[in-house]
């Protein structure tokens, strides 16, 4: 998988991951990333810049690493602490959005985001890019089923926080203990089956024209407003 990107780059070096090439702009000025680079004894092939936008779609900022396929955590590793708070993410699309959400979430202490294997985006290098290296202190896992991952958090005392137009106000619910987000499709919201596995629905009030925000937007509110109950 190609990541790229200054701060991405600088975050996979930092975290000492395995990096099996770099890929260079010829005139790249940031000279610390290249003695990081050597020093780690990484084969680097200079390029030109038409060279390095056929690697990938995005703004690669003159600098690209070849590393392995991201590896998913498993959602056990997410569940122990006693105020664990994990972000479920309902068959989202858009790698801007999972990228954005993991932002977000680093940012937050969120204990882990959990994905389901079909029909969603999954971590590539647009996420990579999007989540400006905070990917690298986020747990992410990839499931088959997430209804038999919400009754596996739910059997380890966690309650189920939905989101949805119509429910109770997001900033009158109770955060506190073990929560799980769950955030749904961009265009269609939560499934049926997860919607009915919800504890909760907390509903952020529009009171504009639009009815509906984004994604990551909408994880931004509602995870910080869970953060701000639970301290």
């Amino acid at each position: 998988m190609y990541v790229f990107g200054k701060n991405v780059a600088i975050e996979v070096i930092r975290k000492k991951e395995k990096i099996q090439k770099a890929y260079i702009w010829d005139h790249f000025n940031d000279k610390n990333l290249i003695f990081a680079l050597q020093k780690s004894n990484i084969c680097i092939k200079f390029c030109t810049k038409m060279e390095l936008d056929k690697l990938v779609k995005g703004n690669h900022q003159g600098i690209i690493l070849s590393i392995p396929d991201y590896e998913y955590h498993d959602v056990s590793e997410m569940i122990d602490e006693s105020d664990a708070l994990i972000v479920i993410l309902d068959h989202l699309e858009d790698p801007h959005n999972l990228g954005a959400i993991i932002r977000t979430c680093e940012a937050a202490g969120v204990s882990g985001i959990i994905i389901p294997k079909d029909r969603s985006v999954l971590v590539n290098s647009t996420v990579m890019k999007v989540s400006a290296g905070a990917l690298e202190n986020v747990k992410v896992a990839c499931v088959t089923n997430l209804n038999n991952t919400i009754k596996y958090l739910k059997d380890n005392n966690f309650w189920i926080v939905g989101t949805d137009m119509e429910g109770t106000s997001y900033d009158e619910i109770d955060y506190r203990g073990k929560i799980a987000i769950v955030i749904g499709n961009e265009g269609s919201g939560m499934s049926k089956l997860v919607r009915e596995s919800c504890d909760f629905i907390a509903s952020i009030p529009m009171r504009g024209v639009i009815n509906s925000l984004n994604a990551s937007v909408a994880t931004g509110i509602i995870v910080y407003e869970a953060v701000k109950v639970r301290k």
